[in-house]
């Protein structure tokens, strides 16, 4: 057995290692019967009107990456891309061994453009970026409404400021073909987080609560932070780790919190499963072959990958 494939099989057993201690953490401390009462008693209408506005939000966001494809030369329709990006979610969510959604679509453009996969894998970094950039935005303008946080409340937003102008310079100065669409990729990307946060908030709708919504809305864009780094099964466990000490610190209802981070996690997962039409139907995808996991060759993808890069 080669080191590369002992060190996947080591990452993947890390991540589900990591996922089920944090569950196991979160679920030691909230009673299970209790966030079966609550979700018995919630209002289905709101959960709908929440995942209508989180595939919204995943919609606008696979117009987000496809600027900053366009940027490089690559031109797609968006509703091919959007299919492309649920396929993506799919393995991203349940195939957590391999290379993951991000390295497929990599994989696939470079085969059917031409494009070399650095610019390609550069230019999803930047898409992800974009989104890290507006979460830092309205993480810094919610602390202003949570006064137990004892920081000055313009002092998140300077140095967000500060680093905007940073983060610009060096894309306009050292990356300059990415920087073509800056300003309507990241419009794009506050767009997305905002009906993230609204989904956030029908969601507590559905589970009747009329409290103040602000930090909850923190510690679902903290955790949204969290779920980013790849040490988890799709985010699942960290966020709700987020969730349940954030809801200890803010003396808030922890059964409530944990709850709304497994729903989203859930709605999430709902879309997510959209990706597999495409495995099974192709042909949707104009006649591009797409991975099987179980017959592709990973390692070979893996190979291309780390050459272009």
């Amino acid at each position: 057995m080669t080191k590369e494939r002992i060190w996947k099989i080591t990452k993947l057993f890390l991540k589900i290692a990591f996922t089920s201690i944090s569950l196991y953490l979160v679920f030691s401390k909230v009673s299970l019967g209790d966030l079966k009462e609550a979700f018995i008693d919630s209002d289905p209408i709101f959960f709908i009107i929440a995942f209508c506005i989180f595939a919204s939000s995943q919609f606008l966001a696979s117009t987000r990456l496809n600027n900053f494809f366009q940027s490089i030369g690559l031109y797609l329709s968006n509703l091919y891309n959007f299919k492309l990006y649920l396929l993506g979610m799919f393995y991203n969510l349940f195939l957590p061994g391999g290379i993951g959604g991000d390295g497929y679509k990599i994989y696939f453009l470079r085969r059917k453009s031409g494009i070399k996969g650095r610019r390609l894998l550069t230019a999803v970094f930047f898409d992800r970026l974009s989104g890290v950039w507006a979460l830092a935005l309205i993480i810094s303008i919610l602390i202003i409404f949570i006064p137990q946080i004892q920081i000055p409340h313009g002092l998140p937003l300077a140095i967000f400021l500060a680093g905007t102008v940073f983060y610009f310079l060096i894309i306009r100065y050292f990356f300059k073909e990415y920087s073509r669409n800056f300003f309507k990729a990241h419009f794009k990307a506050i767009v997305v987080q905002s009906l993230q946060v609204i989904a956030v908030i029908f969601l507590l709708y559905a589970l009747k609560f009329n409290g103040k919504f602000s930090p909850y809305l923190l510690m679902f864009l903290a955790s949204s932070l969290v779920a980013i780094f790849p040490f988890t099964v799709g985010g699942l466990g960290a966020r709700e780790v987020v969730f349940l000490y954030g809801a200890e610190y803010f003396q808030l209802d922890s059964h409530l919190a944990v709850l709304i981070s497994l729903l989203f996690y859930f709605i999430s997962a709902l879309l997510s499963l959209g990706g597999t039409y495409f495995i099974f139907r192709p042909q949707s995808l104009d006649e591009l072959k797409l991975p099987n996991p179980e017959k592709d060759n990973i390692e070979e993808i893996e190979d291309i990958i780390k050459r272009e890069n």
